[in-house]
């Protein structure tokens, strides 16, 4: 098993107006690892807020959760890089069992499939549009995700490879769908789904909702691109 105190891992946390959420993200980060919060236009001082909890911050004025994503995996510097929404929906603590799945070369990308604690956690239009998207991906790759969640790990290296050009709601699934055209493996891991702090840019209402799914929708419709993030590059 690899010892990941001896990895350098980067964890990219997209923000936009997260203040709230910030310290508890922050303090659930492994403390040998680098957080990195990419500030997409926030206007209540969250990227003041992440500088002085110790953070590194990366602005990307394009907004879009995509820009952002793109903008720090272009700044890591880390064998392996995290994303985690910035939001105190999901433990940043978690991200570890996740990483030791690709260090240990069970896998090329994980993702954690949401699990939702409590009624608040994922509001019920959001998730059939996750259903109704992961049925979409089985049907397009073979793969049999049951979630398209933000939290996920794999090697930098590789992510660069697979020239992710969406800077939308539809980087996350844009993912998943050029590492199954590379020939990666994708697996999922369970993790808690917890009621963010505030209110979501995206799912919180049916307008975003809508929007995520017509990115979504537009990305999926995309022809399969040649990729250099071969499978099972380690």
């Amino acid at each position: 098993m690899t010892d990941l105190n001896a990895a350098t891992v980067d964890v990219v946390l997209p923000s936009l107006d997260e203040a709230s959420a910030l310290p508890w993200v922050l303090e659930r980060i492994p403390p040998t690892w680098r957080a990195s919060v990419v500030d997409n236009g926030s206007s209540d001082g969250s990227d003041a807020i992440a500088s002085a909890l110790g953070a590194t911050v990366v602005h990307e004025p394009e907004r879009g959760f995509g820009a952002a994503c793109q903008t720090g995996l272009l700044a890591a510097e880390a064998e392996f890089v995290c994303f985690c929404d910035c939001d105190a929906s999901l433990d940043p603590g978690l991200l570890p069992a996740l990483v030791q799945e690709v260090a240990d070369g069970k896998t090329d990308l994980v993702l954690g499939r949401r699990r939702p604690q409590g009624r608040r956690a994922w509001p019920v239009h959001a998730r059939a549009a996750n259903l109704v998207l992961s049925r979409m991906v089985c049907r397009r790759t073979g793969l049999r995700l049951r979630d398209l969640g933000a939290m996920r790990a794999a090697r930098r290296e590789q992510l660069l490879g697979l020239g992710l050009t969406d800077r939308r709601s539809g980087y996350p699934l844009q993912m998943v769908l050029r590492a199954a055209d590379a020939g990666w493996r994708v697996s999922e891991v369970d993790v808690p789904y917890l009621p963010r702090a505030g209110k979501s840019k995206v799912t919180g209402t049916w307008r975003g909702t809508w929007h995520a799914v017509h990115d979504m929708r537009a990305v999926l419709a995309e022809p399969p691109v040649a990729t250099r993030g071969g499978a099972g590059a380690r």
